[in-house]
C-alpha cells in the first residue's frame, strides 16, 4: 500500500530584514534578543535551509510540517518575509506551521493570531488553535504553545481551552494516524525550566487519556526522540529535529536535517517509518538512516 509521507522541520530562524527603530522595542524583550542574535546569528544559514528545503521538494512528500520558531522577533517585517518563504514551498493546504516562541516574543505591534499565516495554520483560519488538517489517513492536530514571555524566559503555554479542544479533535478522529504538533518538547526533561511548557503535565495528561499516535516539536534544536504515556500504558512517541538552518561542524549545535515520515496502514492499524536527512559541510543533504515507530 502506498505511504503517506510527510516532512517535518523546525526553528528556521529566517535572517531578518532590515527593521525600523521604533522607541517601543528600545527596553523591550526585543532589544534584547536583537543583541543576542548577533551574537548568535552565525547559527544560522539561510543556504543550509535553502538545500534543506530543496532536498523536500526534490522528494516529494505529501506534506510538509514546521513546527515553529520561523523568524525571531515577531515584527511585521519579519512576519512579511517568512510569508514570502511559505509561499515558495508550495500550495498553503500542504504545509502546517505550528508557531513557536521567537514568533511570539513581543506582542507589541506583532501581527495577531499570527494574521500573515493564517493559510498555513489550518483549515479554517478564523477559528482559534487547535486547527485539525485531515490528509490522507493523517489527522494532524496543531497546537500552540507561543505566548510572548518575560526577558530570558522561552516557556510556552496552551491554555485550558486549547487542551480540552484538542481532547474533541483526538476523540473525533480515531481510526487516523493522530499527530499532535506543537513547538515545545512533550517528554520532560528535554529542555530546562525556563525553556519547557508551563502546562506540560496537562498536556502529558490530555495524551494519556485521549491518546495519539505521534508528536512532533522543536523548539530544543536537537535530534530527539522520547516518549509520553498513552491510553492503556502505551508509548506515544515525540519526535523533535534540530534548527532547520544550522550548518555542520559547529561546537555546540547539531546540523540541520529534516524527517521524512512514511505513513501506511497495516492491517487496522498502521505502520511508521522515519527517515533522517542531514545537511553536509559542504551544503548537500544526505541521508542519515532509517528506523520504524512503534507504538
Amino acid at each position: 500500500m502506498t505511504a503517506f509521507r510527510l516532512a517535518h522541520i523546525s526553528d528556521p530562524h529566517l535572517p531578518p530584514p532590515p527593521l525600523p527603530f521604533r522607541w517601543r522595542d528600545s527596553a523591550s524583550k526585543r532589544a534584547l534578543s536583537r543583541f543576542a542574535w548577533r551574537r548568535k546569528h552565525h547559527r544560522h544559514d539561510k543556504r543550509v535551509l535553502d538545500a534543506l528545503t530543496a532536498s523536500i521538494a526534490a522528494a516529494r512528500v505529501d506534506h510538509l510540517i514546521v513546527t515553529g520558531d520561523l523568524i525571531n522577533f515577531a515584527t511585521p517585517e519579519e512576519f512579511a518575509a517568512a510569508k514570502a518563504w511559505l509561499e515558495g514551498l508550495g500550495d498553503p493546504t500542504a504545509v502546517t506551521v505550528s508557531p513557536g516562541n521567537h514568533d511570539a516574543l513581543a506582542a507589541a505591534g506583532a501581527p495577531a493570531g499570527f494574521g500573515p499565516w493564517k493559510a498555513w495554520l489550518g483549515d479554517a483560519p478564523d477559528v482559534a488553535f487547535p486547527h485539525l488538517r485531515l490528509r490522507g489517513p493523517v489527522a494532524i492536530v496543531n497546537l500552540c504553545s507561543a505566548v510572548p514571555t518575560a526577558p530570558h524566559l522561552a516557556t510556552g503555554t496552551l491554555g485550558r481551552a486549547q487542551i480540552e479542544a484538542a481532547r474533541g479533535l483526538l476523540a473525533g478522529t480515531e481510526g487516523l494516524y493522530r499527530i499532535v504538533l506543537v513547538h515545545h518538547p512533550v517528554a520532560a526533561g528535554v529542555v530546562s525550566g525556563r525553556k519547557s511548557l508551563t502546562d506540560l503535565e496537562a498536556l502529558r495528561a490530555l495524551l494519556a487519556g485521549a491518546g495519539c499516535e505521534l508528536v512532533l516539536h522543536g523548539h530544543a534544536h536537537e535530534a530527539v526522540l522520547t516518549g509520553v504515556k498513552g491510553p492503556g500504558g502505551a508509548t506515544i512517541p515525540a519526535l523533535g529535529v534540530p534548527s532547520a538552518s544550522t550548518p555542520a561542524g559547529m561546537a555546540h549545535d547539531q546540523a540541520a536535517r529534516w524527517n521524512e515520515i512514511a505513513v501506511t496502514r497495516d492491517g487496522d492499524g498502521f505502520s511508521a517509518r522515519v527517515t533522517a536527512h542531514g545537511i553536509t559541510a559542504d551544503l548537500n543533504v544526505e541521508t542519515l538512516g532509517s528506523y520504524a515507530l512503534t507504538r
